[in-house]
């Protein structure tokens, strides 16, 4: 593999980590909501400020999301995380080894 390669495999490499690294934030934060932690514990607030604005915006484009009081949002959140880990982040893979 030439350097450009090795770069854009470290490039993938990391936005993979970042993905693994979000949909983790994700399920921490829903698990959050049943507890009730205190809202202004710094680690409360930085995992809201992390996941309220996608969670929100999947609440605005699929109104269905809320059953009976049941936000499941991040449902479809995490399995969007999985969807882009399974057909973006492997076919970025397969297109750098490929030009190696």
């Amino acid at each position: 593999m030439n350097v450009f390669a090795n770069f854009l495999m470290a490039l993938v490499s990391v936005f993979d980590t970042l993905l693994t690294l979000y949909f983790w934030i994700v399920i921490i934060s829903a698990l959050l909501t049943w507890v009730q932690p205190d809202p202004y514990n710094p680690i409360v607030r930085v995992l809201r400020n992390l996941t309220e604005p996608v969670l929100h915006r999947v609440r605005t484009w699929l109104p269905f999301v809320n059953i009976g009081g049941i936000d499941l949002s991040p449902i479809v959140v995490l399995v969007g995380i999985q969807f882009i880990k399974i057909f973006v982040v492997q076919s970025l893979y397969q297109a750098v080894a490929g030009m190696g």
